[in-house]
């Protein structure tokens, strides 16, 4: 088996490819049913956010696998393959794992060190996990992962100082006006986005924020935390005059504002300038907007990069989790050696259980006078002693499977304990797994070209990293 990731971000395709590319909430179980019938996907964790579409996978070939799942978002997306090939990439084995640990840590995001991502990808593959589209390797993988991302921010300094989507919208804010003071400001949607938006917006010194939401009570909540203003999203659009800046960041899956209202509003203004940002995929704000004499538009896109001063730091920090990541996988590997090992251990409980019910049957007949609370006694007792006698050598066959031998540590293992006849394949799965954590290692795999041609060759480089 192995395992692949493929997937475009901000670094292979621009907002208006990304945004054809989302998975609205409601439409993931569905998605995620599509993916598990997908030919030779045996497990698959979607990761869907504002700046990535990524589709993990674990298949039982490489060969022609890509082929599959490009037909998957072809079908589910009804965009042809021709339109969207040339944004993705895909890595294999060691470079999916690798990728998968930096994606969580934040180190692939836009902003270094940014922690949304984290509970992203934990609430992808719970969410897969819950359609029963995991199983053993991703439950351990993906676990590990979320773990590891958590230990990232809490043991290094990669999350300190303020550097986020929502702080870099409002640092490009800084940029056009200088400073908020005496500005008007309305925010356009009530999600977590806007909330940290908001946040900084008035430890930059906004003078009012106008909070507006489909759903009132949710922009009145938003708004009571900040003393602002709370408006459904019909008012904010007649009151778009009244304000300096506009940040839009819903859910929505068509325009908010589009290029009329905005043209209408504006001739209210008398010649004041609207600056807008808007930080939603797929985009709120018709971008044809921009072309408004006056209006300042900006997307998700344009913010990359205004917040290099705060970014040395984390790069510094990021070079310990690298460290941290290189551990992890490590783990991985040595947990993967363990997976052909199973069977023996399995065959000896098998046996053991075996052996201990027909001894207490023989027992239990030569001693036919034996009352239930005297036969339950005897079975918790000599079902113990079995259990202590298991449990050293159950021990040591682990530790030698991870072992450079372990093959044959296994194959003398069932001799001893006479486990052939319960074993037909069990040596070829410990091989398997030893060569495979070997590969995945990068021991065996060697560099290969990139290739998104039709007749799907069996591996990838990986694209935009």
């Amino acid at each position: 088996m192995h395992i692949l990731a493929v997937g475009l971000n901000y670094r292979t395709a621009p907002v208006e490819v990304r945004e054809r590319f989302t998975f609205a909430e409601q439409d993931l179980p569905a998605a995620l049913e599509k993916l598990k019938l997908t030919k030779s996907v045996l497990e698959g964790v979607i990761v869907a956010t504002c700046n990535r579409t990524e589709i993990y996978v674990v298949v039982d070939r490489l060969h022609m696998c890509g082929y599959f799942i490009r037909s998957f978002m072809e079908q589910w997306f009804g965009i042809p393959r021709d339109q969207f090939t040339q944004h993705l990439y895909i890595y294999e084995d060691e470079q999916a794992i690798r990728h998968l640990f930096r994606v969580t840590c934040g180190l692939d995001s836009m902003v270094l060190g940014e922690t949304q991502i984290l509970g992203q990808v934990k609430h992808a593959f719970l969410a897969a996990q819950e359609r029963k589209a995991t199983a053993t390797w991703f439950n351990m993988l993906f676990k590990q992962a979320v773990t590891l991302g958590k230990r990232a921010h809490s043991e290094t300094s990669i999350g300190e100082s303020a550097v986020s989507v929502s702080y870099a919208a409002v640092e490009l804010g800084k940029r056009i006006f200088g400073t908020f003071k005496d500005k008007k400001v309305m925010i356009l949607g009530a999600g977590k986005m806007s909330e940290l938006t908001v946040k900084h917006l008035y430890a930059g010194g906004a003078a009012e924020v106008i909070v507006a939401n489909r759903t009132l009570a949710r922009a009145e909540e938003l708004a009571s935390k900040f003393q602002g203003t709370p408006v459904t999203m019909d008012q904010a659009l007649q009151r778009l005059h009244e304000v300096d800046i506009v940040i839009s960041s819903t859910g929505a899956k068509e325009y908010v504002l589009d290029t009329r209202s905005v043209r209408e509003q504006m001739k209210q203004r008398q010649s004041r300038p609207l600056f807008m940002i808007d930080i939603a995929v797929p985009r709120d704000i018709d971008p044809a907007a921009g072309d408004i004499h006056n209006v300042f538009l900006y997307d998700i896109d344009d913010l990359e990069g205004i917040v290099e001063s705060n970014l040395e730091m984390r790069r510094t920090e990021a070079a310990k989790i690298e460290v941290m990541m290189e551990s992890e996988m490590e783990q991985f590997y040595q947990w993967l050696k363990t997976m052909g090992v199973r069977p023996v251990i399995r065959a000896l409980q098998e046996k053991s259980a075996s052996v201990h019910e027909e001894t207490l049957q023989s027992l239990f007949n030569r001693l036919p006078d034996l009352d239930e609370h005297e036969r339950t006694v005897i079975r918790k007792l000599t079902k113990s002693m079995m259990n202590q006698m298991l449990h050293d050598p159950i021990n040591r066959i682990k530790e030698l499977a991870v072992e450079k031998q372990g093959n044959e540590s296994l194959e003398m293992f069932s001799q001893i304990f006479a486990l052939e006849d319960r074993l037909d394949d069990a040596a070829a799965k410990v091989e398997h797994s030893h060569a495979l954590a070997m590969r995945m290692k990068g021991t065996a795999q060697k560099e290969k070209q990139a290739s998104v041609s039709e007749s799907a060759p069996a591996s990838y480089a990986p694209v935009g990293l």
